[in-house]
């Protein structure tokens, strides 16, 4: 019998998924994501200086949103006595703490970045912001008749005391906290006075009677100038003393739809509750003094973790509206896409789909072929019906106005309107009694679902024969986003797409429980399962011939399954790069983890929307666009669509477009092992990808 020494062989133990440390939070990380884009307005090279201000612009909103929304649930979690881990490990209270933590930094820094950076560099390009104390005697009286007139007639003070219950104030309302002394029984009173948020909260006095127009434009704050006119609004009264202050309310409206009976109605009402959510955040100044802040906390109903200091103005998304000033050399160039539908086609968007399928990339690509689509079929007379989901349509919509003229012409229309998307209830339960007037058939989608979906099927006879005709997108039938939003538009009359939509149609609006879909992943039904079937069999294609290759571009990457299918496929030497602007719970770059992915997430002058998810599939590229990102929300408590794209020019020109944003060196950030994201900086050449696109789109509009 042979004998001899085995050979020490090490087998390294399979990682343990349920780990806690190989997980970033999901609120700190949409909090990093807000990050990213306060950075575009701290960083001086980034933008032009009006464009800088538009992003403490949509940082601030996103914040507000965000209190609203993520902020409010976390509460009614500790609340209700939560101790329930995340993923990460943390419990409702470790989450709020290190927000609130976070938060604060940021304020700090937005705020140094606008009055220390932003309004001295205005104020040298003849840009002011002024207080009513600044100005001239005559000034003064000038804007004083102008409160009189325009302001005060509007304004409605609320006593408090025992004669006067604590007055309700709505959400993101600006309020003055105002002590006063009644000058016949030298007692003390207290009245809140609300900033309208109906008025400009930024007031340009050149527009105002009494001030010339040297050039020089100067702005003051609507509640400054209340504030100094206070007097008027409490005759015999002394004013003590006067304090801002500025509340967020819990916005998230949950309905119980069973119980509901008219969907529309059940809206209508939880917008008015929208008002009257419980307080999450209390914005106060520091100059505040305690006895005030204590009688606002107690009335609101509100801890110390819930009041947040901010020196200077409270609210800065209404810096948005300094974009209106006509001074082009502060902002980004303007930039106007070009049609090539219309210019190859003479605007026939039927001619052009039946000639070819028709990728778009907006902004890049003109948005106007999608109303174009609608508005086309609302007036000829071969198309019999349009069918349509409509998420985010925004106001004045033409796409909207297109479907009540098709109504109109006798055509079916029939529309599915999402009363459910948050922020935009109000625009659409307008736009569903619209449709509903004029005869269109309106649904408001499956009860516990939202409909995020963005789809639109028209049937139109052609030689005796029916032929019907999508637009499938990753984006809003909104012409408005449609210019700042990157998003994939795609034009087909291919078969089995539109056998699957007309499925899903029928699902939507009527009984039909199909579940069975040929070609579309939809959600809840199949989303996650294809995904991680399509990562498992780049595992497998790895094993075979090391040809692993995954790219996924999304908002968000929160699902736990997804994620521990790429831990896997990592493992086993897939080369995975993630594209998310957003939220991403995975860490990439974790030894025997996840070493063979990369995350990155740009931020730039567009908002990075479009979701394409890439495999190789061992040479055979498969390429899914559409409207899912990776998130629980959108796999099982959504209908969402990934729609393939076949033809293999289009799988190649999206493949090179994700190329170019991971080669991104200018606006691209990366996420490293510790969930920490940081721009990326190399010797290669630069490359701004958006910029990129907009250079191309530029030379193929001088093509055309």
């Amino acid at each position: 019998m042979q004998t001899g020494n085995k050979e020490n062989v090490k087998v390294q133990a399979a990682p343990d998924f349920s780990d806690t440390s190989l997980y970033v939070n999901r609120e700190l990380s949409w909090i990093y994501f807000n990050q990213r884009v306060l950075h575009e307005a701290l960083d001086p090279e980034a933008h032009p200086l009006l464009d800088r201000v538009k992003f403490i612009s949509i940082f601030s909103s996103n914040l507000d949103e965000y209190f609203m929304i993520r902020v409010a649930g976390i509460e009614d979690q500790y609340e209700a006595g939560i101790q329930d881990r995340t993923i990460d490990g943390h419990t409702p209270f470790e989450q709020l703490e290190k927000i609130r933590m976070m938060v604060l930094q940021q304020l700090s820094e937005r705020n140094k970045c606008f009055y220390h950076d932003l309004v001295p560099a205005l104020q040298q390009q003849g840009i002011l912001f002024l207080r009513v104390s600044e100005l001239s005697v005559l000034q003064q009286k000038a804007l004083s008749h102008y409160f009189r007139k325009e302001i005060y007639p509007v304004l409605t003070p609320l006593a408090f005391d025992t004669g006067h219950p604590f007055p309700f104030m709505s959400n993101l309302s600006l309020n003055l906290a105002v002590e006063l002394e009644d000058e016949e029984s030298s007692t003390l009173k207290f009245a809140r006075v609300k900033v309208p948020s109906i008025l400009p909260r930024l007031l340009q006095l050149n527009a105002i009677k009494g001030f010339n127009d040297d050039g020089i434009i100067r702005f003051i704050w609507l509640e400054d100038l209340v504030e100094h006119n206070l007097a008027q609004l409490f005759p015999k009264m002394k004013i003590i003393q006067s304090h801002l202050f500025r509340l967020i309310r819990d916005a998230d409206i949950e309905i119980e739809e069973d119980e509901a009976g008219d969907l529309l109605e059940t809206i209508e009402q939880g917008i008015r509750s929208q008002r009257y959510g419980k307080v999450v955040r209390l914005d106060i100044t520091p100059a505040m003094p305690l006895s005030v802040r204590k009688l606002l906390m107690k009335n609101l109903e509100v801890t110390e973790r819930n009041v947040y200091e901010i020196d200077g103005a409270l609210g800065l998304g209404c810096l948005l509206d300094l974009l209106k000033i006509d001074r082009p050399e502060l902002k980004d160039e303007p930039f106007v896409p070009g049609n090539r539908i219309a210019e190859q086609f003479n605007n026939d968007i039927f001619s052009a789909i039946k000639a070819k399928d028709q990728l778009l990339y907006h902004p890049y690509d003109s948005f106007q072929p999608v109303v174009d689509f609608i508005s086309q079929a609302a007036i000829d007379p071969d198309v019999l019906s349009i069918k349509q989901t409509l998420y985010r349509v925004g106001s004045n919509s033409p796409i909207v106005q297109a479907l009540m003229k098709a109504a109109e012409e006798g055509k079916q229309v029939a529309v599915l309107v999402e009363l459910k998307a948050r922020f935009d209830e109000e625009n659409n339960i307008v736009w569903a009694r619209a449709l509903e007037d004029v005869g269109a058939h309106v649904a408001y989608g499956l009860p516990g679902l939202k409909t995020h979906a963005k789809l639109t099927l028209i049937v139109r006879r052609e030689q005796q024969k029916l032929k019907r005709y999508l637009h499938l997108g990753t984006g809003n039938y909104n012409p408005a986003t449609g210019k700042i939003y990157t998003d994939y538009s795609l034009f087909t009359a291919n078969e089995q797409l539109a056998n699957d939509v007309a499925e899903l149609f029928n699902a939507l609006t009527g009984y039909s429980k199909h579940t069975e879909y040929r070609k579309l992943l939809v959600s809840p039904i199949n989303t996650r399962k294809r995904i991680i079937e399509m990562i498992d069999r780049e595992i497998e294609w790895n094993r075979k011939e090391s040809k692993g290759r995954i790219i996924m571009k999304m908002n968000a990457l929160v699902d736990a399954k997804t994620i521990r299918a790429l831990y896997r496929a990592s493992c086993e030497g897939v080369k995975i790069d993630l594209i998310i602007r957003g939220i991403c719970c995975l860490k990439p770059g974790i030894p025997g983890v996840s070493e063979n992915i990369r995350v990155i997430s740009v931020i730039g002058r567009f908002l990075e929307h479009s979701r394409a998810y890439f495999f190789q599939n061992g040479g055979k590229g498969e390429l899914y666009l559409g409207s899912a990102d990776i998130m629980p929300r959108n796999l099982d408590d959504r209908v969402e669509t990934l729609f393939p794209v076949f033809d293999k020019a289009f799988i190649q020109v999206v493949k090179s477009d994700l190329d170019l944003i991971l080669s991104d060196n200018v606006k691209a950030w990366q996420m490293n092992a510790e969930g920490i994201y940081s721009k990326i900086s190399n010797d290669a050449p630069e490359v701004d990808s958006q910029a990129l696109f907009l250079s191309r789109a530029t030379l193929k509009k001088k093509a055309l």
